[in-house]
């Protein structure tokens, strides 16, 4: 851009609807890379958010679902973002988020999120173990050998490495708990307006159940990996652009 053009834009405000994006269990900002070069970049500004322990520095008290809800609700008032797309666990820590005083979110798009128990499939693990160490090296292994029949396994396997233990351990606990004490689809549907993306070839048969049951808008992603926006990512995003229509 030439000196001129660049005196005419600066200051110049970008108006775009933003979109928080905050992935699952042990993963980071990195999950969502792939749709920066779709047309939801274009129409939206994609904020790939890492939590604490997970590609951000860690939380000096415990690592749970209230503790980086709150720090969710901060990042959306910052950027003044009404809209966020979370993947698994984050789902819950979304709707806990929208549903603090003053946060601004309104629109959950959750992909795949954590519906009812069975969903802490990989989370929910870590109160199995007494040591975070312990838990990741275990949480590890079992992640090299899903990679070897699903390959797109093995970048989750490794942006999993990079997470603080103790985070990882401590969220995954808090995890099952909560889905233990809660329906983790009701406390999502009364957080804000919600749309759930999924293939219900990668949800356990309770979720499925629950979903068939529950009012709940509903988009379907075909022949999706539990990892869309890594291995689908145009689709994902005319997905998620169908989504924020319905709002």
């Amino acid at each position: 851009m030439c000196a001129e053009h660049s005196k005419q834009f600066k200051g110049v405000r970008d108006n775009r609807p933003i979109i928080l994006l905050v992935a699952g269990f042990g993963d980071n900002g990195s999950m969502f890379d792939g749709l920066a070069e779709t047309h939801l970049a274009i129409t939206h500004r994609l904020l790939p958010t890492n939590l604490p322990g997970f590609g951000a520095q860690p939380l000096a008290g415990r690592t749970t679902l209230e503790a980086l809800s709150q720090y969710v609700k901060n990042e959306a008032v910052k950027y003044e973002a009404e809209i966020v797309v979370a993947h698994s666990v984050a789902s819950i820590i979304a709707s806990l988020a929208a549903s603090r005083v003053d946060c601004p979110l309104t629109t959950i798009v959750s992909l795949e999120g954590n519906i009812t128990a069975a969903d802490a499939y990989f989370s929910g693990t870590a109160a199995d173990y007494s040591d975070p160490v312990e838990f990741r090296d275990a949480f590890l292994r079992r992640l090299d050998e899903m990679a070897k029949s699903a390959p797109i396994i093995r970048r989750y396997r490794d942006e999993v490495s990079k997470a603080n233990p103790m985070a990882l351990w401590q969220l995954g606990i808090d995890a099952r708990k909560f889905s233990t004490d809660h329906v983790p689809g009701e406390v999502l549907q009364r957080a804000a307006n919600v749309t759930y993306l999924y293939n219900p070839d990668n949800c356990p048969e309770g979720t499925v159940r629950w979903l068939e049951e529950n009012k709940m808008n509903q988009i379907i992603l075909e022949n999706a990996t539990h990892w869309p926006s890594v291995d689908q990512p145009e689709v994902l995003a005319n997905k998620i652009a169908e989504a924020l229509k319905e709002f």
